[in-house]
């Protein structure tokens, strides 16, 4: 456990202070070019070489890409084995991004039409500038796919650090973009027009700037990417069997995501930036918790299975589990109950109203109820692709997936943008209810009664928690819409009060211990 919690601290701090920039983007986009409008146009644009970028890049080539890599490296004399393979997937790679990305660029306006809403696109002028903003940003999935191949080098030589520190180039981008507009502009039509312009250029530039970073620390490794003739050699082509069902089962959320794009051109204008502003905070957790587990034991995993040790890597799976469910109740749990209040404190200002920021709280309450099944589908998942099983994620996804858009068409009529996210959690609980029965029934992995029960003392905690975050929050009154000074105060006494209350019963239920705590504060300092 405190090798796994060292590995996930490592990723997950760094990952927490990309979050926390990208909050300072999110309280400045949102009072720069608040909901609705060009914000719209905005979070389309981004939306769509971000999603290919999570979808492909990051969930389908690590899970294709790592155990290969890792199987490679565990022969004797594995390296240069290993670099060979690096190389020819790096050759055949690049064509396939410059290939694509050419194809979008000239189909974008005909994507961006699939998915923009009736009031986007019938407004000619912000649809070209969603469309001009897309084309700009794209590049940005081709330099993240090499860099992805980069971080996927040192992931498995548990060299965490490199690739989690990377995605803080994007948010200090975006954030300078955003300042120039602020500088520049006067806040008109015009103005917010630029800064969207502004932010499509840095989303391309951050990517040129992480792929740079990234080959560098992988040349530090000792590793020295070449390129040669592209070849589908046969390494490539074993790797080429398992990505394409991994694109499947690795990328169910991103997936769900286009279907959930599909729905959102159907409802009223804002809600793509209601959505986009909420996911922020749900992705703050899911990225800090569920990005590090599921990198950090992967490699491991792959590694204990090539060593044919089932002991090992059952418990490596059930440590990944506890601590899954250890720091993402409670924290799903202070975002359903406190969401309202969080985001009126991050967003209202400028041009971001206080029903904006009540709207969007509502959103994140949505969110949120599946945030422990998200992170667990990212700790699950791993334990197929370890054993090259790219395919049984496919079918439970595919199963998500349709109850996903059954739920889709039930919620969204009554609960509009709401119950977009409601429908969301709900299929990812189906999802890992799939996922862990495939794995007990084939005796790959079953949940003891130890960490069953630790599970429950877990959620009695978090409802402890609950019950005091439901009655400390109206003793705030008006300070979560106040001056900064007060809202910050305000959401420390909410954090203190959360934090105190839930560690304090798991401490008392015996969750945890002055160890454990003690092993995540260094970790997240």
């Amino acid at each position: 456990m405190s090798s796994l919690v060292k590995s996930v601290g490592t990723i997950g701090g760094l990952t927490m202070v990309s979050r926390i920039f990208g909050f300072a983007r999110d309280m400045l986009l949102s009072r720069i070019l608040g909901a609705g409008g060009v914000a719209d146009a905005w979070q389309l644009a981004f939306q769509l070489p971000n999603i290919f970028r999570r979808l492909f890049a990051e969930g389908a080539f690590a899970a294709a890409f790592v155990p290969l890599f890792n199987q490679r490296m565990a022969k004797d004399g594995g390296t240069s084995e290993a670099r060979a393979f690096a190389d020819a997937v790096l050759s055949v790679l690049i064509p396939i991004l410059i290939v694509f990305s050419g194809l979008m660029l000239v189909v974008m306006p005909w994507v961006m039409g699939l998915f923009a809403s009736d009031a986007l696109q019938a407004d000619r002028a912000r649809f070209d500038l969603a469309v001009t903003m897309a084309r700009i940003a794209f590049p940005y999935l081709a330099f993240m796919s090499v860099a992805t191949l980069f971080a996927a080098i040192l992931n498995s030589l548990s060299r965490f650090a490199a690739a989690a520190a990377a995605p803080i180039l994007l948010n200090l981008c975006l954030i300078g973009a955003l300042l120039l507009g602020l500088f520049t502009g006067d806040g008109g039509e015009a103005a917010k027009a630029a800064t969207g312009l502004y932010l499509a250029i840095a989303v391309s530039l951050s990517g040129l700037f992480q792929l740079g970073w990234l080959f560098f620390w992988v040349r530090r490794s000792g590793f020295r990417p070449t390129l040669r003739r592209p070849r589908l050699s046969a390494d490539v082509r074993e790797m080429g069997v398992l990505i394409l069902p991994a694109v499947f089962g690795a990328g169910v959320y991103q997936i769900s995501r286009f279907i959930d794009l599909f729905f959102i051109a159907t409802l009223p204008d804002k809600s793509i930036t209601y959505l986009a502003m909420a996911d922020r905070l749900n992705q703050l957790p899911l990225g800090i918790i569920g990005i590090a587990l599921g990198t950090a034991i992967l490699p491991a995993l792959s590694r204990f299975v090539a060593q044919e040790d089932r002991d090992g890597a059952a418990r490596l799976q059930s440590n990944a589990i506890e601590l899954a469910m250890l720091l993402t109740v409670p924290a799903a749990v202070a975002l359903f109950v406190a969401g309202p209040a969080i985001t009126s404190a991050f967003y209202v200002g400028g041009q971001y109203s206080v029903a904006d920021g009540l709207a969007t709280g509502a959103v994140v309450a949505g969110l949120v109820v599946g945030l422990p099944a998200y992170v667990l589908v990212k700790v699950l998942v791993p334990n197929f692709f370890a054993r090259k099983d790219t395919r049984t994620p496919v079918w439970t996804a595919a199963g998500s997936l349709l109850i996903n858009v059954a739920l889709n068409l039930l919620l969204i009529p009554r609960f509009g943008i709401v119950g977009l996210a409601v429908a969301g959690s709900i299929a990812a609980w189906c999802n890992v209810a799939l996922l862990y029965t495939i794995l007990h029934n084939k005796g790959l992995f079953r949940l003891t009664g130890r960490v069953a029960g630790r599970i429950v003392r877990i959620l009695l905690a978090a409802a402890a928690m609950a019950m005091v975050l439901h009655f400390t929050l109206p003793l705030a009154g008006g300070a979560f819409t106040a001056g900064v000074f007060e809202r910050i105060a305000a959401l420390a006494a909410l954090v203190a009060a959360g934090a105190v209350t839930f560690f304090g019963c798991a401490f008392l239920l015996g969750v945890v211990n002055r160890d454990t705590l003690g092993q995540l504060r260094r970790r997240t300092l």
